[in-house]
């Protein structure tokens, strides 16, 4: 079968044609290089987002982007593999998004205070949830807290943006309170933005991570704490395995995940059991 999925709307016609060849390749690209597992309900999201790219690339068609992409090599392969990548990742976040979280995280906080603590938060997207996890600790445990949030993200255009923390006044998830307390307002220009103030800041280092990589000794000491929400949605059974594998050997006996209110990991009772309301126990 090679005919085109992505149907156009009435009364418009398609740029390129998206086949279901096209369609294929980009399920295992994306699965081979994030785990990402694309069902076969995403022929349009897929179009509409790389569609872009072949425009920016100037490729007349899907078959010819890709494997003009599977063939680029040097500086040029991986910046366009990020791009590829960037392209199908979902981010969608709010501050203080599934609050009670924040609420058993704040008992946690305290129940650790004794000594530094290592946090890590692996889908920090556009940075609402590192920051509502900051804020967290300095309401909890004061500005001089000795905590360090380590926010990861495989989509490198949202981690630059949650680096530089500034966002619309209109932010969804802030009280009228944390707005005063814990951002700056923009003036003149800046007018109906806010900006993370430093005391935020400087407990957060932002890096780029794939949860694919092989590398995850590089994310250095093991963490007391881990948020890992709505990330494992987007993987088959195997990954999350995998996946949930590499997290327990990252974390602290003892230490807490933190996930979605869909996601479930009883099956995987010999690394996690359930501690509370979609927050699990390392074993």
């Amino acid at each position: 079968m090679n005919a085109a999925l992505a149907s156009p709307a009435p009364g418009t016609e398609q740029e390129f044609t998206l086949t279901h060849a096209d369609f294929e390749r980009v399920r295992r690209l994306i699965y081979e290089r994030a785990g990402i597992s694309l069902h076969a309900g995403k022929q349009a999201m897929v179009y509409s987002r790389l569609s872009r790219r072949l425009r920016e690339t100037r490729h007349a068609s899907f078959a010819e982007y890709l494997q003009w992409l599977e063939r680029v090599s040097g500086e040029q392969a991986e910046a366009e593999w990020q791009e590829f990548v960037n392209c199908l990742t979902t981010n969608l976040t709010a501050f203080f998004r599934e609050e009670h979280h924040f609420h058993a995280l704040a008992e946690d906080l305290r129940a650790r205070a004794s000594r530094p603590i290592r946090l890590w938060c692996n889908a920090a997207s556009t940075g609402e949830e590192p920051y509502s996890l900051a804020m967290t600790v300095v309401e909890t445990l004061g500005p001089s807290a000795q905590v360090k949030i380590v926010c990861s993200d495989i989509d490198t255009k949202v981690l630059a943006t949650a680096q530089r923390g500034v966002y619309s006044t209109q932010a969804r998830g802030l009280s009228t309170e944390r707005l005063r307390r814990h951002f700056m307002r923009g003036t003149g220009g800046n007018s109906g933005f806010i900006r993370v103030k430093p005391e935020l800041a400087r407990l957060i280092e932002f890096r780029g991570f794939n949860l694919m990589s092989p590398s995850w000794s590089s994310l250095g000491e093991p963490f007391d704490l881990v948020f890992c929400r709505n990330v494992m949605i987007y993987f088959d059974n195997a990954t999350q395995r995998k996946v949930l594998e590499h997290i327990h050997a990252a974390m602290k006996p003892g230490g807490l995940l933190y996930v979605g209110h869909s996601e479930n990991f009883t099956e995987s009772r010999d690394l996690f059991h359930l501690r509370g309301k979609t927050v699990y126990e390392r074993v």
